[in-house]
């Protein structure tokens, strides 16, 4: 990372977290006033606009969409790849109101976990993952019949950019017990924003948002099958983008 480039990821983080802070503040006043769907634009989608114009600003982070076309008019679960922070930020804005799952331990920090908790998160004991499991099914429905998105990283954690994580199958399951269809979306934001490490590479990351998926049929069946067909999308997209190398190409030859 060139001198230029760590002097504008250190003003970018500078303002990133002396806004968060003054946001989160003044959310712990003014959002428990407001109705929800107020009450997550103004906590939610304007704070993470303001962090992708940072981005876009301080770290020549821009981005471009494909398929904005395929989101449905009711609200569904998201699933999505997970490589970085800022697929965090466009997800929670462009999605409106949205939920997702996160530690609960995060929700004591003060002004920033307390303003996350006016947001109706899936706060989960990431120690017990049965009873999490239990929580994000029954949570994510009441969310789901309430007309919130629900945004599920099937991978569990944040993946390296060139790499694909098994998907769990919580967020297709959480979709056919509601009855739902899953929501396909790709990224390639790791390319710019790598898992770990503070620097930043400037560029144009890629959201490809895909057809609704529905799972033909109920049960456990349909679930593996609905998530088989969901990680193959994502993980072809990523062949598309280049985040992964091409499949290679068997050539079939006759025996002479």
């Amino acid at each position: 990372m060139s001198i230029l480039q760590a002097i504008r990821t250190f003003f970018f983080y500078l303002l990133l977290g002396t806004s968060s802070l003054l946001w989160c503040t003044l959310s712990f006043f003014i959002a428990p006033f407001l109705p929800f769907k107020a009450r997550y634009r103004f906590i939610n989608v304007y704070w993470c606009r303001c962090a992708l114009w940072l981005s876009k600003v301080f770290l020549g982070i821009r981005y471009e969409i494909k398929g904005a076309e395929n989101v449905p008019d009711q609200p569904c679960v998201i699933l999505s790849n997970h490589q970085s922070t800022w697929e965090t930020f466009f997800l929670s804005a462009y999605f409106s109101p949205l939920s997702q799952v996160l530690k609960r331990e995060l929700l004591y920090v003060p002004f920033f976990g307390w303003a996350m908790a006016m947001l109706r998160p899936i706060a989960i004991d990431r120690d017990n993952p049965k009873a999490a499991l239990k929580h994000v099914a029954k949570k994510g429905d009441e969310l789901l019949k309430d007309g919130v998105w629900v945004l599920i990283f099937p991978e569990g954690t944040r993946v390296p950019y060139g790499t694909v994580g098994k998907f769990s199958r919580g967020g297709t399951a959480l979709a056919v017990n509601a009855n739902l269809p899953v929501l396909p979306i790709a990224h390639n934001a790791g390319k710019f924003w790598p898992k770990t490490g503070w620097a930043k590479r400037e560029g144009t990351i890629t959201v490809v948002i895909g057809e609704p998926m529905y799972a033909e049929g109920e049960g456990p069946r349909a679930i593996a099958a609905l998530n088989d067909r969901a990680a193959a999308w994502n993980e072809a997209q990523q062949r598309a983008l280049g985040s992964l190398p091409p499949e290679p190409v068997v050539v079939e030859t006759s025996a002479s």
